[in-house]
């Protein structure tokens, strides 16, 4: 007979008081994210099995009681990387909440870059799953609001560096940001590669390699993930799917389900509900 498989479960939550931070306790077998970006940073603490992932160039297996540490808008995807699947938790602060929690401590930036996309630290795991599940557990704002600053100002102290940041130095980098900016500022528009390389002065070949060698994503597949960014904040504010679907520009509902779903782990509409 053969084993019978897990069912896969994936709540999303938001803590509005803290700056509407994400949670997301999920149970995985057959999720296969594709490589996407958070505008947060995504730090999880892998509860049982194993995650497979791409960051920073390589890929990285985090197996039972290690966190995983993505960077903001920094290109990951991610599977199981055991036949049982996998289960953690996750929360994915924005850097401004950063900023917010650092603000007047001696550190060298606001802003904290983590090197390492595994780190083995049980101290820092345990403290994170008393974070999730004082989170889901507690309505006590002072308790919920003390621990999240205080692990994560924690976990940037024993594991983020100093990093500067990337700016665009040739001519050629700098029109490729332009490209990435048009993109940010106009997801929904309806725009081929012909259109964005007359944007910045490159030939289609040349733009569509460089801009996903600088951005770790191909021009299409950044501009869905920008659709996904302003879906997101559409769905908060109470607006039906389907008219979000057809505002950021998907073909259809069916069409914004499967790349919601293939990059948070959560559907449209777990997203909204909490379920």
């Amino acid at each position: 007979m053969a084993p019978r498989k897990e069912k896969e479960s994936a709540r999303f939550q938001l803590a509005n008081e803290l700056g509407g931070l994400e949670l997301l306790d999920a149970k995985y077998t057959n999720q296969n994210f594709s490589r996407h970006s958070h505008e947060g940073y995504t730090i999880g603490v892998i509860e049982k099995g194993a995650q497979r992932f791409y960051r920073t160039g390589g890929n990285h297996i985090a197996p039972q009681d290690s966190i995983i540490l993505v960077n903001a808008d920094e290109v990951h995807n991610g599977q199981t990387a055991t036949e049982g699947g996998w289960e953690y938790k996750a929360m994915y602060p924005l850097p401004e909440q950063f900023s917010q929690m650092m603000e007047g401590l001696n550190v060298a930036q606001s802003t904290p870059y983590f090197p390492e996309p595994v780190v083995y630290d049980p101290e820092m795991a345990q403290q994170l799953r008393l974070v999730f599940d004082t989170l889901a557990q507690s309505d006590n704002r002072l308790l919920r609001e003390t621990l999240v600053y205080g692990t994560l100002v924690k976990l940037a102290s024993r594991h983020s560096k100093t990093r500067t940041d990337w700016t665009p130095e040739t001519k050629s980098q700098r029109q490729l940001v332009l490209v990435k900016e048009f993109l940010d500022d106009f997801p929904q528009a309806d725009v081929s590669l012909e259109d964005l390389s007359k944007l910045a002065g490159l030939s289609p070949y040349y733009l569509a390699r460089s801009f996903q060698k600088e951005f770790g994503l191909p021009p299409h597949a950044y501009q869905i993930q920008a659709r996904l960014r302003v879906a997101k904040t559409l769905l908060r504010k109470g607006m039906k799917i389907s008219d979000v679907a057809q505002e950021c520009g998907f073909h259809d509902q069916s069409h914004l389900h499967r790349h919601f779903k293939r990059a948070l782990g959560v559907t449209p509409k777990q997203f909204v509900t909490g379920a």
